[in-house]
This record gives C-alpha cells, sequence and structure tokens, in this order.
C-alpha cells in the first residue's frame, strides 16, 4: 500500500506541473519510430510516457533529460500526447526536488549565470553590446524603427559574434534605422523553460519585457530561432505582443523590396539546414531558401531530411548546455549528411546549429567536411 500511495503521490505531481497530457497515450510507438535518439542509443520517449503514467519515473535517470524538444514526435502523434510540455513537466519535477544526473550537472551553473548576468556563459552583462562596436552599432532609441535582439551567443561566442556582425553589415547596408539593447538585454529564456526552471524562465521574460517596453520596441529582429519562438510564441503569455521577424524572414522582405542587392557571386555549393524551432515549430520553410537562391553564382542541394523532417542537431531543450558524449550526437549525423551532398558549405539560421555543426565538422576529420555558415554569412559576403 505504501508504493502504490507513493506512485499515486508522484502521478499528482506530473499532473500538477503540466502532464496530465501522458494519459492520452496508448502506446503506438511512433514517437519512437522518429526519435533521433533510436538511430544513436537505445532510447524510448513511449516508454518515458508510459513509466509517468503509472508514477513509476525515475526523475534521477536522464532518460527525462534526452528529449531535444525537436517537433518531430507530436508531429506524428495520433492521440495529441503533447511529448514536449509533458517530458518537461517531468523536468519540472526534477529541478523542483534540486536531481540532475552527470550529464545534466552543467544547468546549476547554467542557471546561476542566468540569474547573476543575465546569460548562460557567464560572462560580463556590460560586454553584451561589444560585438558591435567595431561597425558602429547604436544603442536602441525610442522612435527607431527596429530592435535587432542579437541573443546570447551572438553577443559573446567568438564564433558566433560573426554572425551578430553580419546581420549588422547587411542591416547597415540596407539602410535600416536599428538599434540593440546591449546590457539592457537578458536571455530570452525559451531554453531554460525547456530544462524545467519555470521561474527563471519567468524572471527573464519580464526583465525583457520591462526592457522592451520602457525603451518603446515595436518591431524585433532575432537570429535564433530560439528567441523567435519564445517572443512570438510564450511572451504573449504575459499579455504583450511584439512585432517579431527571424533574420531569414527579413532577409527575403528586403530583397523583395529591392533594398538588399548582391554586387558579388558566391560560386559555391550550399546545402541548407533546417533548424527545429525555425522549421518545425514555426513553419518557416521557404523564406531561407529564396534568399540563398537570390545570391549569383550559389548552386543551391538539399538534405536527404529537409522541412518537414529535418535532422535535429541535438540542441534544444536545454540540450545545448547538458554534456553528449561522443557517438550519441546528432549533429555528426547531420554532418555527415551534408558530406553525402557534396555540398561545399552547409548554411543555416540558428546559433546551436552552427555550434554543434563546427564541434562535429572538427570531430569528423574529413577534408570533404563543408564549412558552417549561418545565412547572414553568405549574403554578407555577396552584397
Amino acid at each position: 500500500m505504501e508504493t502504490v500511495a507513493d506512485y499515486k503521490e508522484i502521478v499528482d505531481e506530473i499532473k500538477a506541473n503540466g502532464g496530465e497530457n501522458f494519459t492520452r497515450c496508448y502506446q503506438c510507438g511512433l514517437c519512437d519510430a522518429v526519435c533521433p535518439w533510436n538511430r544513436l542509443i537505445d532510447f524510448s520517449m513511449r516508454r518515458v510516457v508510459r513509466q509517468a503514467t503509472f508514477g513509476m519515473t525515475d526523475i534521477e535517470s536522464e532518460d527525462i533529460w534526452r528529449c531535444t524538444t525537436c517537433g518531430l514526435c507530436p508531429q506524428q502523434c495520433p492521440r495529441d500526447v503533447g511529448q514536449i510540455d509533458s517530458g518537461i513537466s517531468l523536468r519540472r519535477l526534477a529541478t523542483e526536488y534540486g536531481i540532475f544526473p552527470n550529464a545534466v550537472k552543467p544547468l546549476r551553473s547554467v542557471s546561476a549565470s542566468l540569474s547573476g548576468a543575465g546569460n548562460p556563459l557567464g560572462e560580463d552583462r556590460q560586454a553584451r553590446g561589444d560585438w558591435g562596436k567595431e561597425l558602429s552599432v547604436k544603442p536602441f532609441e525610442e522612435g527607431m524603427a527596429l530592435l535587432y535582439f542579437s541573443g546570447c551567443y551572438l553577443s559573446y561566442d567568438p564564433r558566433l559574434k560573426k554572425v551578430a556582425r553580419a546581420t549588422a553589415t547587411i542591416l547597415n547596408s540596407a539602410g535600416i534605422d536599428y538599434g540593440i539593447l546591449g546590457s539592457r538585454e537578458s536571455c530570452c529564456g525559451e531554453s531554460i523553460r525547456k530544462t524545467g526552471n519555470e521561474e527563471l524562465f519567468k524572471r527573464l521574460a519580464r526583465e525583457n519585457i520591462k526592457a522592451f517596453v520602457d525603451s518603446g520596441v515595436k518591431k524585433i529582429l532575432v537570429s535564433s530561432p530560439h528567441c523567435y519562438h519564445t517572443f512570438k510564441n510564450e511572451y504573449p503569455e504575459f499579455m504583450v505582443h511584439f512585432d517579431v521577424v527571424h533574420v531569414a524572414q527579413f532577409l527575403a522582405q528586403l530583397i523583395d523590396d529591392g533594398r538588399l542587392v548582391f554586387s558579388g557571386e558566391y560560386a559555391r555549393t550550399v546545402t541548407y539546414h533546417d533548424p527545429c524551432y525555425l522549421g518545425r515549430h514555426n513553419g518557416v520553410y521557404d523564406e531561407p531558401r529564396r534568399v540563398l537562391a537570390q545570391i549569383p553564382g550559389l548552386t543551391l542541394v538539399e538534405l536527404p531530411e529537409s522541412r518537414q523532417t529535418s535532422l535535429c542537431c541535438g540542441g534544444g531543450g536545454g540540450r545545448i548546455w547538458m554534456e553528449t558524449v561522443k557517438g550519441e550526437r546528432f549533429s555528426d549525423l547531420r554532418v555527415a549528411q551534408a558530406v553525402e551532398t557534396g555540398a561545399e558549405v552547409l548554411a543555416t539560421a540558428c546559433p546551436y546549429c552552427i555550434a554543434n555543426f563546427e564541434d562535429s565538422r572538427l570531430a569528423l576529420k574529413d577534408e570533404n567536411a563543408p564549412e558552417i555558415k549561418d545565412i547572414t554569412e553568405i549574403v554578407a559576403e555577396a552584397i
């Protein structure tokens, strides 16, 4: 009887944390059929769901932290189990009790850095806008047409600062009236929310919303699909609505309006990877391809899994901060697929994807491995 009571208590806690939809599952296994983990290890989302339904979840297991929230299984599920939201409910439970397996322990320092400095990298908040000094990027002022929200990785990571600078170069070339918040900008909070830390997400969201409102922001340009997703789909929970546009969409519009003109060629074969949070979660597939197709000299080829079936890089759901051992990296599979296309460049539009692909490219040690580029870097070279 004691065991049954324990199970009932866990079931109630899972439901209280948002896992009610677990009970809809009838174990068809379609989630396991599409989950990228099953190409690398023995993992079963169906098993995770079944255990949670009966209160048998082992919150000390790494299994509840495996999901990258890529969105492949929800689009296949016939019962709307909501694997992402339901899975996050288990993480909330683990986070509440401070239980993290070894691979997940980096979340402790990430959370501390987000709380103290507004970014997950432990960097100085006052240096957040330094990437734009060489390009004379201005602080945002009320009345400006556009706020460019560069995000954490583009503000601090040496590789990804190049993406922020390429974006600024394009905006300058097109004569866009824009600015950045710099030290007034905090992490969007999307990824930490997916790890189950709801309170920290709310704190970061409120900080950003206050900064946006106080500064008179109306339209926000972002480079990260994770920022795009949370500003567009999650910040409205706080009763605010901003006009949010991803840089891929903005570039396509600039080309259509004749404000972005290419003066040079990019004579290379390029293949484009659809980021999960730009593609599956938000339906942005055509604009990045339209941009690349307009660049003189560029030859665009498709990856074997693209658009709705795009293979996740492995960085979503907070896994960008977790330890993923060699042999368990989705990005290794994706870069190998890019090699098979014969492309010289693997292009994408997400900082997590770029970070993971750069690591996999180095690990692959293949002379045919393509360069990794954000679409803005390609565009900046051709204008």
